[in-house]
C-alpha cells in the first residue's frame, strides 16, 4: 500500500507538470468554493454567534470534502481497481499548482519584459488578493516573488505532504481548508469572526509543511545556483516578521536566496541588489526544484512509515 499511494502521487505530480490546470477543466476546488458560499449564507441565517457559525462552516466543509472524496474513490474502486487509482490520481493532481503557478507568474514576467505595465498589473491580479492598480514595476516584481514563495508551501509542499500521509482524501481536505481561508479568512468586518476558525485551521495545517520548507527551499536555492547560506540566514532571522506564522518562512527563504528585500514594514531580506525582472524567473526555478524535492522527501516518509 505504501508504494501504491506513492506511485499515485508521482503520477499526479507528473500530470500537473505536463498539463497544469487547463481552463474549463472540471475542478473540485471551484465546487468547494460554491459550497462554501451557499453554506455561509445558510449558517449565518440560523446561527447568530459568528465564531460558532465559522466553526460549523469549517467543520462541514472540511469533513464533507474528506468523506466525499473517500467515498467516491471507494465506489470507483468497487467498479474496478483501476478506476479507484484514476480517481485518486485526479484528486491529487487538481490539488497541485506547480505548472499553473509558473504559467501565471510567467505572464507577469512577459508583460513586464514587453514594458506593458498595465497588462502586468492585470496578470498579477490573477494570482494575488491585493489591489494591483497602482503598483510600479518593482512592486509588481516583489509581489510576484512573494506569491511564488507563499504558494510553494500552500500549493505544493502542503498538499503533497498530506497526500503522502493520508492519500487523496486528506489532500483534498487540506485544499478545502486552504479554500476556506482564501474565501472567509479575512480580518474585515464581514469575516473577522466568521472566518476566525478557518484562518486558525489554515495556520495549523500549514505549520509542519512550512517548517519542512525551511530545509527544502535552501537546498532548492543551491541547486538553482542561488544563495544557500543566505537563504538559511534570512529564514533564521526574518521568518517571524510576517503576520502569518507560516508565510514568513518561504518568503524569507526566497528573499535570502535571491539577495533581495520583500514584504512591507517590517521588510524581509537584505537589499543586496535592487529588484529586477529576472528575480521572477529565478523564483519560479526555485519553486520547480522545491516541488521535486518535496516528492523525494515524501517518498522517504512513505518508505520509512
Amino acid at each position: 500500500m505504501t508504494y501504491f499511494i506513492t506511485v499515485q502521487i508521482i503520477f499526479a505530480y507528473i500530470l500537473d507538470l505536463i498539463i497544469g490546470d487547463p481552463e474549463r477543466f472540471p475542478h473540485p476546488i471551484v465546487l468547494i468554493g460554491r459550497i462554501i458560499e451557499v453554506l455561509e449564507e445558510k449558517i449565518r441565517a440560523v446561527v447568530s454567534n459568528e465564531k460558532v457559525a465559522g466553526i460549523i462552516l469549517a467543520f462541514l466543509v472540511v469533513l464533507g470534502t474528506y468523506f466525499f472524496v473517500f467515498i467516491l474513490i471507494w465506489l470507483a474502486t468497487r467498479l474496478h481497481w483501476i478506476f479507484g487509482v484514476m480517481a485518486s490520481i485526479y484528486f491529487i493532481f487538481v490539488s497541485l499548482s506547480v505548472k499553473d503557478l509558473a504559467i501565471e507568474t510567467n505572464r507577469v514576467y512577459t508583460s513586464l519584459n514587453r514594458n506593458d505595465l498595465s497588462l502586468a498589473r492585470k496578470n498579477l491580479s490573477r494570482i494575488v488578493g491585493r489591489d494591483t492598480e497602482d503598483l510600479n514595476e518593482r512592486e509588481i516584481i516583489r509581489a510576484s516573488v512573494e506569491t511564488v514563495a507563499e504558494n510553494t508551501v500552500d500549493g505544493i509542499v502542503s498538499p503533497l505532504f498530506f497526500a503522502f500521509i493520508g492519500g487523496a482524501p486528506l489532500c483534498m481536505a487540506y485544499k478545502a481548508i486552504n479554500t476556506l481561508d482564501s474565501m472567509v479568512g479575512y480580518k474585515n468586518k464581514r469575516y473577522v469572526n466568521l472566518g476566525w476558525a478557518s484562518a486558525k485551521l489554515d495556520d495549523i495545517v500549514n505549520f509542519i509543511p512550512a517548517r519542512i520548507s525551511m530545509a527544502l527551499i535552501p537546498i532548492a536555492s543551491f541547486i538553482s545556483g542561488k544563495g544557500f547560506g543566505d537563504s538559511i540566514r534570512i529564514i533564521s532571522r526574518d521568518r517571524k516578521k510576517h503576520a502569518s506564522p507560516n508565510s514568513g518562512i518561504p518568503e524569507a527563504g526566497f528573499a535570502g536566496a535571491l539577495g533581495i528585500r520583500i514584504g512591507k514594514s517590517p521588510c524581509i531580506g537584505d537589499a543586496e541588489k535592487p529588484l529586477e525582472l529576472l528575480d521572477i524567473k529565478d523564483s519560479i526555478r526555485i519553486m520547480y526544484v522545491c516541488s521535486a524535492l518535496s516528492i523525494v522527501f515524501g517518498c522517504c516518509i512513505r518508505i520509512f512509515m
